[in-house]
């Protein structure tokens, strides 16, 4: 049987890790406090000026999109019931509501019922 290496219990290992992360942090070189500001300053002014540039490209799309009249595409549809009082039938007729600019009367088409069986 071939010997295996033990390895130590949990907390030993726990231990061994934490005390190798501060012997790393030991060899960092930390910034100095203006180093540490000027760069911070560089950051702030990159998100601010990221910010404004994303913020006018997105309102400038929607402009062209609202200008080319990609929002106005919304067709409604009615739907009219009539029943007569004679028949057993109805009829339904579906018509489409006037866009902006055509007058009622240009846009929906005549209803049309059925004539009642007598």
């Amino acid at each position: 049987m071939a010997d295996k290496k033990k390895k130590p219990n949990i907390f030993k290992r726990i231990a061994m890790k934490f005390n190798d992360v501060r012997l790393e942090l030991k060899r960092v070189i930390w910034p100095t406090k203006e180093k540490l500001i000027q760069n911070s300053a560089v950051v702030l002014v990159v998100i601010v000026v990221c910010a404004i540039l994303l913020t006018a490209i997105s309102k400038g799309a929607g402009w062209i999109l609202e200008k080319v009249g990609f929002y106005d595409q919304n067709v409604e549809t009615t739907v009219t019931t009539t029943v007569e009082s004679d028949a057993s039938d109805a009829s339904v007729s579906i018509t489409e509501a006037p866009s902006e600019g055509e007058s009622e009367s240009e846009s929906a088409p005549s209803e049309e019922t059925t004539p009642s069986e007598t």
